[in-house]
């Protein structure tokens, strides 16, 4: 096996683990919408999940970790989507906030600051701002 080899599977399997992650915030209400199925369309399309690999994590996208990424830019991408599929779920309230924040600590967020960042996310998604503008918004309430 060629180097190569060892970094395209361990860049295709987090991948998976962040879709995975996904699919269990689409599935926390035990259903996919037609709003979600067509976001993770798209999602695994982008992540270059493979069709089989697609149904396997359907049916057990719970033994796959939340492997956070290094780069804060990169956690706040997976935030980013992970927020924009709870709300387009419409999970409101509590269970909206804890599965979050769960999420938002296994992405590598500091437990401390993990809810004043969910609320922020939940306000800029709620509010239709894209990928750049999240970024940007979260990096400032920082400062």
């Amino acid at each position: 096996m060629s180097f190569s080899d060892l970094f395209d599977s361990g860049f295709k399997k987090r991948n998976e683990d962040h879709f995975a992650a996904i699919v269990r915030v689409a599935m926390d209400d035990g259903v996919i919408s037609d709003d979600e199925k067509a976001f993770l369309d798209r999602l695994a399309n982008n992540l270059d999940i493979s069709e089989a690999d697609y149904a396997l994590i359907l049916e057990d996208y719970k033994s796959h970790p939340i492997n956070p990424p290094v780069e804060y830019d990169k956690r706040l991408e997976r935030l980013y989507d992970l927020v924009r599929m709870v709300y387009v779920d419409q999970i409101k309230g509590d269970p909206e906030h804890k599965l979050l924040n769960k999420i938002g600590v296994g992405l590598g967020f500091h437990a401390v600051n993990v809810k004043y960042i969910v609320d922020k996310a939940l306000t800029l998604v709620g509010n239709s701002v894209d990928l750049d503008t999240f970024v940007k918004e979260i990096k400032n309430m920082n400062r």
